[in-house]
Formats: structure tokens, sequence, C-alpha cells
């Protein structure tokens, strides 16, 4: 496998387009941005992540204390990760090539997997929230949003998010170091897919979330990093 991923990166070696390169940035660098202030704001006022650790009715009360700011900021979250898809087909195109389809297909999987983990927080957490303010209808209320959780959360848009993420960086990594990638961000941009893919194992290891943490927080840096360097991309051609 690893033969085969260096191959496709030796494959088709040239410098970027530049509009392309800053198309990429741009979508690199807005999704890091989004991501940076979703979790920042998130987490003062809804204590997101931790919150999801605490029992299901005392989130579906802090939620709806703070349901307008809540949902408008994982709307944010699940822009900012619907625009790994973008990124990834500009990526793609620099990439050219075997490496350049892979990237586009991971780039697109990874954007959907998560927004659809994080869209529930704005499509089906409200009305769950509302019935849980009925007696008669607040046990199910907390068995819907227990399952959605699990399914939408945790095994898709973490668990198979995770994995997708950690795979898009590392095709990335390969398809630019060969061309505007200095060496030490490709290692950065590898380190910090590595230790988000330990997200994976969360349910077995309990510090691996603290490292899956540690992970996204290096491969947000990681992105605006990138970004600047594909729009410092040179002009090529007639006129550069």
């Amino acid at each position: 496998m690893n033969t085969t991923l260096r191959s496709a990166a030796r494959e088709n070696v040239r410098t970027p387009d530049r509009a392309t390169a800053r198309k990429a940035g741009t979508a690199l660098a807005l999704a890091s941005g989004l991501a940076i202030a979703g979790f920042t704001v998130l987490g003062s006022v809804f204590e997101y992540p931790q919150i999801l650790d605490e029992p299901t009715a005392d989130v579906l009360a802090l939620f709806r204390a703070h349901q307008g700011a809540v949902t408008s900021w994982f709307l944010v979250l699940a822009v900012s990760a619907g625009l790994m898809a973008p990124a990834g087909v500009w990526l793609g195109r620099i990439a050219g090539g075997r490496l350049g389809r892979w990237i586009t297909v991971a780039g697109a999987a990874a954007a959907t997997v998560q927004v659809i983990g994080l869209q529930r927080w704005v499509t089906l957490v409200p009305g769950i929230s509302a019935d849980a303010l009925d007696p008669a209808l607040r046990a199910d209320a907390e068995r819907r949003f227990e399952l959605w959780h699990t399914l939408l959360g945790k095994a898709i848009g973490e668990t198979v998010g995770y994995a997708l993420t950690a795979t898009f960086t590392v095709l990335v990594v390969l398809a630019l170091r060969q061309s505007v990638l200095p060496r030490w961000l490709g290692w950065v941009g590898t380190a910090a897919a590595a230790l988000i893919a330990t997200g994976m194992v969360i349910p077995l290891v309990e510090v691996a979330s603290l490292t899956n943490f540690a992970g996204y927080v290096a491969w947000c840096a990681w992105l605006l990093v990138v970004a600047v360097v594909l729009f410092r991309v040179p002009r090529t051609g007639p006129g550069a």
C-alpha cells in the first residue's frame, strides 16, 4: 500500500496552478477558522464536548437554555466540515493522477460523514428537546437522543469521520510534499492525522479522547499554515 501511494505521488509532480492553489487555500483556511470559532463558542456556551458525558436530561436542558446559539454554531461546524469537499476537489486537481482522485474522494467522504453527524443538532435535537419537556414523552425523547447520538454522532460523524479525515490529511501530505509543502510541515500533518485517528479507539482507550483532541488542535493550525503555503504559490506561464 505504501509503495502504491509513493508511486501515485511521484507520477505527476508539478508546480501547482496558482488559481487552483488559492482556491484550495481559501477552503482550508475557512474550514480551520470556522472550526476554531465553533468549538470555542460551543465550549463556552454549551460546555461542548464535555457535556456529552453528562446524563441525557442534563444535555437537553442545557441545549434548551442556549438553543439559538448552540444550533447556530453547530451549523457553523457543519459548514466547516463541508468545506473539505471543495478543498478536496481543488487539492485533487493540484495533485493530478491517481493520488488526485483519491484526495477528491477522501475529502468528499470526510465532509459528508461529518456533516451527517453534526446536522443532528440543527435538524433533530430541537424537536427531541421540546418533546423532553412533556413528562409523557420524556423517556422516548431521551431514547431518541441517545440513539441518534450513537448512530450519527459516535459511529458516523466521529469514528468514520476520524478515519477519513486522517486519510485525507495523509494523502494531501503525499501530494503537496512533492511540490510546495516543506518537509517539516509534512511531518506535522502526518502527526496530526495519526493523533486524530486515535479517536477511533476512544470506546476502548479513554486517553484517546485527549490525543484525538490534541490532533484536531494541531490539524486546524496545520490547515492554516498549508493555506498560507498555497497562497504563496508563484504564478506560472506567460507573464509570470
